[in-house]
């Protein structure tokens, strides 16, 4: 089974995370940032994985370093997950209806971080939650877990459902990326040998 847990603390935040790729989908989110709990357990649900994270964050100052800290934490959590990155699809993809927004997401787990997103947000704001750290969120956790991810909105009016989207669409994405290729076998998915 494919599971790790790793901690880091900054003068920021405080972060303590435990992650299973072969989950039943059961998230214990509590980052104090509300919006991004909902965001992190729905992704939890369609990714299948099991996550328990949690933020001591200073969110008293704003949310920024509390999410773009998590996505480094969960990133480099994913990386150690997948080791070697044998035997694994290497690739997924999906094109994700949420009510009006329409979001295609692919992920190939390269190496190579790097977030490429054409995601417009109408508002600066969902609720309390500051719509542009949504790319901050991407982009860390792109980097960290060594993926190239593309997301990008093809349709999409409500704010709160074209984030919600991204994020159930990068969890599918995810998922079929990170399972297991019996046609590949044990073999690295690469002709470099390495990923």
């Amino acid at each position: 089974m494919r599971k790790t847990s790793l901690s880091r603390k900054t003068a920021e935040t405080d972060i303590t995370l435990e992650l299973c790729l072969e989950g039943q989908g059961r998230a214990e989110i509590a980052t104090g940032v509300g919006f991004l709990d909902h965001m992190l357990t729905l992704f939890t649900r369609h990714g299948g994985f099991d996550l328990k994270l949690s933020c001591a964050g200073d969110t008293r100052v704003d949310d920024h370093h509390s999410v773009e800290d998590i996505g480094i934490a969960l990133g480099a959590a994913f990386k150690e997950a997948l080791g070697d990155k044998r035997g694994i699809r290497r690739y997924g993809g999906i094109c994700l209806p949420m009510d009006e927004a329409l979001i295609q997401a692919a992920v190939d787990l390269s190496g190579r971080g790097g977030y490429y997103g054409r995601l417009p947000i109408p508002t600066e704001k969902v609720g309390t939650f500051d719509t542009e750290l949504v790319k901050e969120f991407m982009t860390a956790f792109a980097r960290e877990a060594g993926c190239t991810l593309h997301l990008n909105e093809l349709a999409g009016e409500n704010s709160h459902h074209i984030i919600e989207g991204a994020f159930k669409a990068l969890a599918r994405a995810l998922r079929a990326a990170v399972s297991m290729d019996p046609d590949f076998g044990d073999q690295i998915p690469s002709t470099k040998g390495v990923l």
